[in-house]
């Protein structure tokens, strides 16, 4: 599917790195290296815009070898990135390690992820179906 992009950054557009890669990797696109403090969070920005089709959305997700090797993850993850949304993209980062990271531009900060979604209607009724789980939520079905 065809997104319509602007780049305002120095970076390639995201690509996919193989073959059956279900997300594209987005880089950091800052002025200076900055620092993530154990515990901390930040925004990173992109310079990547976006306008993706209706029903469909794009989700930020973390990379698995910035949260194995340095505990760098996407703090709202998945973030979404609405239809209508035509901001710069940016990455809220959080260290949950036990050293700082360093980031610099042009670094891999995460992936993108495209999806079709589908909107709500609400039925409003008195009642439920009944179900084998019925009410019981976290962790309600056991521990495996």
């Amino acid at each position: 599917m065809k997104i319509k992009v602007i780049n305002k950054s120095n970076n390639d557009l995201p690509k996919y790195e193989t073959e059956a890669s279900a997300g594209v990797d987005i880089r950091a696109y800052i002025d200076e290296p900055t620092v993530i403090y154990p515990g901390q969070s930040i925004i990173v920005k992109t310079g990547l815009h976006v306008e993706i089709p209706i029903g469909y959305e794009i989700q930020l997700r973390p990379r698995s070898g910035l949260a194995a090797k340095h505990g760098i993850t996407v703090l709202n993850t998945p973030g979404t990135i609405d239809a209508d949304y035509r901001g710069e993209i940016c990455a809220i980062l959080i260290n949950h390690g036990d050293t700082p990271f360093d980031v610099v531009s042009g670094e891999r900060i995460g992936q993108l992820v495209l999806n079709k979604v589908r909107q709500i209607q609400w039925e409003v009724v008195s009642e439920l179906s009944d179900t084998k789980r019925g009410v019981g939520g976290f962790g309600s079905t056991g521990k495996n």
